[in-house]
């Protein structure tokens, strides 16, 4: 048996190779099932069933209830360190940690120094369970602890120990575990800041991470498709292949930057794990701590903003508005996109905010052979982006690098060659698909064109998804292609003395090598 038509459609050459390799390759088949999830702070969490629940057995119910209680913590050592923002980053970060079996009374120590960590803050332990039968995982049992540190001081660089009873990282010869972090400011400083997505687990993702913290980044952003966890990424429980232990993987493998580095994502389609909750996200509830000031009722998680310095950065889901994979398409009813004019309408108003950002994972325009344009973002966001001129949009789920001309009105506004400067106050938006941080690679319909290797064309075969399908274009709007392993790195640096604020925007590959840069300019306020 091949891929379902449905599935084949969307996916790439190697992405059907994989889904058949994962289907095939274990002994269980997915036979519709769900999997339950809990938060507790140091008490017990009794699984329950939710919708379609395949119902585990009791013996596996009551070793998710007590593993660890009769395990010496000092034998426990925690991995997957990850920072977030909170709401405010300048006195807000949340410290997300895993421990391999339950664990007592599990803290977080901070301090100014790394012998001083008198300061310890309780953590909450979200219990992620995945029952046999669902996927290739097996009976397995995810502890995932978190714990919000509020009221720092801006700019300032704390250092931190995640513990538990029995493994305490203020003790000496635990020094070695401790990490650190720094607020955002809370004045416009110059800084950098770092993105890409679709990464996985894998040597490509291993080498990105590499080089991420030699651009001293104040943050990551991740627009998507995280780990892979479900291989098929239709956010269906008929998904084959999903194994929950490759979020244990990614997690580890991140941990170097996102220890340090506030590894902000959003959620891309291969995130919507539909065995844990009826919008997906059940599971990314459990091992994320983000931003909750996105829209109310709206069920959309990764849905959040934040401000660093002078720039707001707005992560957005574009699962509800997406007609390709259409499992979540208008799940918020409509109220992340009036959240989205909110916030954009109150970022515009604002004098201290110069620039604003948005990532989310489908392309709103994109060349690629795999998955291409996706016409419900153009429909929904694209006239909200011109209208309040949006100076970036920052792109998936494609895997490879692509960048627009300034467009508006799915027009060419102005051409921008590398090196070329867009003003969108004046002109539209650039937008950049950085979809190649790991995974395989897709194709382009048209010769790769980067710095270096430049070979502009002005019409490049792409299509676009919309409510009736696949819709064929011919653009005039893709200026640099590269399809290879790939990051996005953003310098910022505020306007002073009425001058001009930049956003200096540069591709990297995988190399270290420089294949895109361009920069967006505006006056100050």
């Amino acid at each position: 048996m091949g891929v379902p038509a449905e599935l084949a459609e969307r996916m790439s050459m190697a992405e059907q190779h994989e889904y058949l390799r994962s289907r095939f390759s274990r002994r269980t088949m997915v036979k519709g099932g769900a999997v339950t999830l809990g938060a507790i702070a140091g008490g017990v969490f009794v699984p329950g069933a939710v919708a379609q629940a395949a119902v585990p057995s009791q013996a596996s119910a009551t070793y998710a209830a007590t593993s660890g209680e009769s395990v010496d913590g000092a034998l426990v050592s925690p991995f997957g360190r990850h920072l977030a923002f909170g709401n405010d980053p300048s006195t807000e970060v949340t410290v997300s940690w895993q421990v391999p079996i339950n664990v007592k009374k599990p803290f977080v120590r901070i301090g100014a120094h790394p012998w001083d960590l008198s300061r310890k803050i309780e953590a909450e332990v979200r219990t992620l369970y995945t029952p046999a039968g669902v996927g290739a995982s097996g009976d397995h049992t995810q502890y995932y602890l978190h714990a919000k540190l509020t009221h720092l001081r801006p700019g300032k660089t704390y250092y931190y120990g995640v513990g538990h009873a029995g493994f305490d990282p203020a003790e000496a010869h635990l020094l070695g575990t401790l990490g650190t972090f720094t607020t955002a400011p809370d004045r416009a400083v110059p800084f950098t800041f770092t993105a890409f997505g679709d990464e996985g687990v894998g040597y490509h993702g291993l080498a990105n991470n590499s080089l991420l913290l030699g651009q001293n980044p104040a943050f990551h952003l991740h627009a998507g498709d995280i780990c892979y966890a479900d291989p098929a990424g239709a956010g269906q429980t008929a998904d084959a292949g999903f194994d929950s232990r490759t979020w244990d993987l990614f997690l580890a493998q991140t941990e170097s930057v996102a220890k340090s580095v506030p590894w902000m994502p959003a959620y891309g389609n291969h995130d919507m794990e539909a065995w844990y909750s009826p919008n997906g996200y059940g599971g990314e509830d459990a091992r994320w701590n983000l931003p909750d000031n996105g829209p109310d009722k709206a069920n959309l998680p990764g849905v959040y903003s934040f401000v660093y310095g002078n720039t707001a950065v707005i992560s957005l889901d574009a699962n509800d508005v997406s007609f390709e994979i259409p499992a979540n398409l208008g799940i918020s009813g409509g109220t992340q996109t009036k959240w989205l004019e909110a916030q954009l309408k109150k970022y515009r108003a604002s004098r201290d905010i110069d620039f604003v950002v948005i990532f989310f994972h489908h392309c709103a325009y994109c060349t690629s052979t795999a998955h291409s344009s996706e016409g419900g973002v153009r429909n929904e966001w694209v006239p909200l982006f011109e209208k309040y001129t949006v100076d970036l949009v920052i792109n998936g789920h494609n895997h490879q690098y692509e960048r627009t001309d300034v467009i508006k009105k799915n027009a060419v506004v102005k051409k921008l060659p590398i090196g070329g400067t867009a003003y969108p106050e004046t002109e539209g938006v650039v937008y950049v698909t950085a979809g190649a941080a790991g995974r395989s690679l897709y194709a382009f319909s048209a010769p790769d064109s980067y710095e270096g290797h430049v070979a502009d064309l002005d019409s490049v075969a792409a299509f676009v998804n919309t409510k009736d399908g696949k819709v064929n274009e011919t653009v005039a709007w893709s200026r640099v292609r590269y399809l290879n392993y790939s990051f996005l790195r953003v310098d910022v640096q505020p306007a002073h003395k009425g001058r001009t604020a930049t956003l200096t925007v540069r591709g990297i590959a995988e190399t270290g090598a420089e294949i895109d840069r361009f920069t967006v300019a505006r006056k100050a306020k």
